[in-house]
């Protein structure tokens, strides 16, 4: 009898230790990184993350939308992240403090929509100095003459607009307001051109910040004759409806596929021709570029990521990035553009660069 009560024991000892050894997380071979930062790129990112790691279950990575200063901030200085998502790349300066350290891969295209809730109005001009205008406080209602005149034969109301903007250190904003600075003639200075700057409309009573891309598209939804600016897939995603917005030809188009693809293109002249250069002047070019049929407000987001890992994270790094460049056309989320191919070739060499330190 004893034999057999020992017997029982010793299986049981053994299934308990069997099931732990199945069910316990962080078993080894798994390795784990971590982002933060611009919510611009956000929703691509996250189809990307859930397809490569069902294929891949041994690399768990978790991202979290800061906005691309704090994404940075957490990378570059806290080094509390593994990456960071930035739809700016580095800045000159970073690029020299950094430079050999980091590397900046740009993964997809996306564009700034401004989007409105004025009920009734179903399609609206803009152009980057009426908006400028709008955010430094200087226009105050909707039937201003300077906006009715883009507008022949749309009944604008007179109502205040309430212009709804970034409260947190974002790359949304850094895109919207350099596109303010180089399209208002003069009217946007180029001291509030950042991440995170003072809006003078606040001053007003008639200026609103949100948090991220979707606190921006909230706002505006629930805000009636406001406007505001959010990355192009928040907008479709929200069913916000989106202005039409001048470019530096003189057309006055919204963002699609065509429009934002052609954006890239024209920028392709300003390409840093290694994997380790400067990307720092790529905004600008992109941002307003010059050409018919050309998005203006239109940006790339990048993922900057360490060129020294511990063995186990540079080779999740390598595989993640490689599988963005070589399956992630599959995953696209609607709003978002894949790079032209000669910034995917640029891309391949950038993960060279990553290795074991």
């Amino acid at each position: 009898m004893r034999i057999v009560i020992i017997g029982i024991t010793l299986i049981a000892v053994l299934a308990i230790a069997v099931f732990i050894l199945l069910t316990a997380g962080g078993g080894e071979g798994e390795v784990r990184l971590v982002g933060s930062g611009s919510t611009f790129i956000y929703p691509q990112l996250q189809a990307w993350i859930q397809a490569f790691t069902q294929a891949n279950s041994n690399i768990l990575i978790e991202y979290t939308p800061t906005g691309s200063g704090a994404g940075q901030a957490q990378m570059l200085v806290d080094k509390t992240v593994d990456f960071a998502g930035s739809d700016p790349p580095l800045t000159r300066d970073q690029y020299e403090k950094y430079k050999g350290q980091v590397v900046q891969i740009p993964v997809i295209l996306g564009a700034v929509a401004v989007v409105y809730n004025i009920p009734g109005v179903n399609e609206l001009r803009l152009n980057g100095e009426v908006l400028a205008l709008i955010y430094l406080g200087e226009i105050e209602y909707w039937d201003d003459p300077r906006i009715t005149e883009l507008n022949p034969g749309v009944n604008l109301p007179h109502e205040r607009i309430v212009a709804i903007h970034r409260s947190d250190s974002s790359g949304t904003t850094h895109v919207f307001t350099l596109f303010l600075s180089k399209a208002s003639n003069g009217a946007w200075p180029q001291d509030l051109v950042g991440k995170s700057i003072e809006w003078r409309v606040d001053a007003t009573g008639r200026g609103v910040g949100a948090k991220g891309n979707q606190g921006v598209a909230q706002a505006v939804q629930a805000t009636e004759f406001s406007l505001g600016y959010v990355e192009y897939s928040y907008a479709l995603g929200a069913g916000l409806k989106m202005a039409y917005i001048e470019n530096a030809a003189g057309e006055f188009l919204q963002p699609t596929p065509e429009s934002i693809q052609a954006a890239a293109r024209a920028a392709l002249p300003a390409m840093p021709d290694s994997p380790a250069g400067d990307w720092s002047g790529v905004l600008d070019a992109v941002v307003y570029a010059e050409g018919e049929g050309v998005y203006p407000i239109t940006s790339f987001s990048f993922l900057i990521f360490w060129t020294e890992y511990p063995q186990d994270k540079a080779e999740a790094v390598k595989k993640f990035v490689n599988f963005i460049l070589n399956e992630g056309d599959n995953y696209i989320v609607e709003g978002y553009v894949v790079v032209p191919d000669e910034v995917k070739e640029i891309n391949r060499k950038a993960v060279e660069l990553i290795r074991t330190g």
